[in-house]
């Protein structure tokens, strides 16, 4: 007597993850792919950088964060900025020339 022959399952199919950008469009000077984020995972530190205009942006990281986090986070603190200080030039009491 032989051995039964046992079913081979089909495994399911594998998906492809698409791969995340590494290089974006800076917010200063809108110069495309021109962003790259680098990574110090040592000192938990990351920092995007523009090669054209080199505008900065450096912030602490976990083991998670992915270089879109990064340029995230900076386009958001960009924003913020922008927000407060047209929040502050409203504020900012006008000057009333005398005649």
């Amino acid at each position: 007597m032989g051995k039964r022959k046992s079913r081979r399952l089909n495994s399911a199919p594998t998906k492809v993850v698409p791969k995340l950008e590494v290089y974006f469009t800076c917010p200063f000077c809108n110069y495309a792919e021109s962003v790259e984020c680098t990574f110090d995972r040592k000192h938990n530190l990351a920092e995007a950088e523009c090669w054209v205009c080199k505008a900065r942006y450096a912030t602490t990281i976990h083991r998670l964060t992915e270089p879109i986090d990064i340029y995230s986070e900076w386009l958001d603190k960009c924003e913020e900025v922008k927000k407060e200080a047209e929040e502050s030039e409203l504020r900012r009491p006008t000057k009333r020339i005398a005649v």
